[in-house]
């Protein structure tokens, strides 16, 4: 899904598809005085745990999608019923370790403040998802578009940059959200952006990549300078627009951490896409109905290798964050390409977090499982101690 223009294009499709949506068309703000600012939470004692440690204490992993990121109706706006403490207990008991959860701030801020019912609502499902024994990983996600200018109809003047306003905008919010959650425990991870890392008019590609470079160091920068257990606080920052191939190019470079050993990579994995996503054939590829030919995999097996050496040369554990497959595809070749993925991101020390709006995971009492995700959770191997850190 990945690819300059093809890249975008399948993104753009990725958020069309029911079981994989994760964009909509946002509202208008509302109007309205800003908040005042809401008092952080208190300060709870914080373990010391590295990125490596805690990738082997974080797998499986599965996202709240299309929910919280909801940029209609917050929460419930795209079908989806409000979190509940009973809906993360189940995920806990399927055997997921880490919840991602997305969500958009920008959307419903007030004269760029985020709202308290916002925040304590966020801090809820957090809590429930800590207290259920799991990490749960808070993130700035789509929002609009407003990072990149990626909604091009929104951002003419700075579509695919970092404009001023964004920059602005980016710092102010993860100055608030750091400072709000600053006192949770090292069950709470931090990701900067989730997809919005297309920067490819600002330039040529070395300054495309640069500006990433920048927008991840000012979310370590800004998250690092706030108080409480932020110091040393897990981050996930973003690979170039998630993808394994942009991301382990030359051209792409790390952020400084001030302190050693806390950062996460993320990338996101719907390769191929006309599998994971097409549910009809497409001008630039057509639909695969099924996977798992020796190909297939060999395709799978070889992006991940590049993604290891990666992480092993750079000393930086991956997270994927986002994998998943429209549920139109044959049952047994979701299977395959499900457990494939999980299997060889847990075999090389990598957190696999399955994209999930509520198709594989029900939403609604008992909370079931689809068949083929327990397929799936029955599969996992446990990570190998070559898997881990250089």
């Amino acid at each position: 899904m990945r690819s300059s223009i093809r890249s975008l294009l399948a993104a753009t499709l990725l958020c069309l598809v029911a079981s994989l949506s994760c964009l909509r068309p946002p509202p208008r703000h509302s109007g309205g005085v800003a908040a005042a600012a809401v008092a952080p939470l208190p300060v709870e004692p914080m373990a010391e745990l590295d990125a490596w440690s805690a990738a082997k204490r974080m797998s499986p992993g599965i996202n709240i999608g299309n929910t919280l990121e909801n940029t209609t109706t917050w929460e419930t706006g795209w079908g989806n019923p409000p979190i509940t403490k009973e809906f993360v207990a189940s995920l806990a008991r399927l055997g997921f370790r880490t919840v991602r959860l997305p969500v958009a701030w920008d959307t419903y801020a007030v004269d760029g403040r985020v709202q308290s019912d916002k925040l304590r609502r966020v801090a809820e499902v957090v809590d429930w998802i800590i207290g259920a024994g799991m990490f749960c990983v808070v993130n700035i996600h789509w929002d609009g578009g407003w990072i990149d200018s990626g909604h091009k109809e929104r951002f003419p003047a700075t579509h695919a940059t970092f404009s001023p306003e964004a920059e602005r905008k980016f710092r102010s919010y993860w100055e608030q959200i750091a400072t709000f959650f600053a006192g949770k425990n090292e069950k709470l991870v931090f990701e900067g952006l989730n997809e919005e890392t297309n920067f490819a008019n600002e330039g040529f590609p070395q300054k495309a990549y640069a500006t990433l470079t920048r927008v991840n160091q000012l979310f370590v920068d800004t998250v690092r300078k706030t108080a409480g257990n932020n110091a040393k606080r897990l981050l996930v920052v973003a690979g170039y627009s998630t993808d394994i191939e942009k991301t382990c190019a030359s051209h792409y470079e790390l952020p400084r951490d001030t302190i050693s050993g806390r950062l996460f990579i993320s990338v996101h994995y719907y390769t191929p896409y006309q599998f994971c996503g097409l549910t009809e054939d497409a001008d630039w590829g057509k639909m695969m109905p099924t996977w798992g030919a020796p190909a297939d995999v060999k395709q799978l097996d070889q992006l991940f290798d590049k993604m290891q050496s990666f992480c092993q040369r750079n000393d930086i554990p991956a997270f994927i964050g986002e994998f998943g497959v429209t549920d139109q595809k044959e049952p047994a070749s979701r299977v395959r390409w499900m457990s494939a993925v999980a299997n060889a991101a847990l075999s090389r020390g990598m957190v696999p977090v399955l994209w999930d709006t509520g198709h594989e995971v029900s939403r609604h009492e008992p909370h079931a499982a689809s068949p083929e995700l327990q397929q799936v959770l029955r599969s996992l191997a446990r990570p190998s101690p070559a898997a881990s850190a250089p």
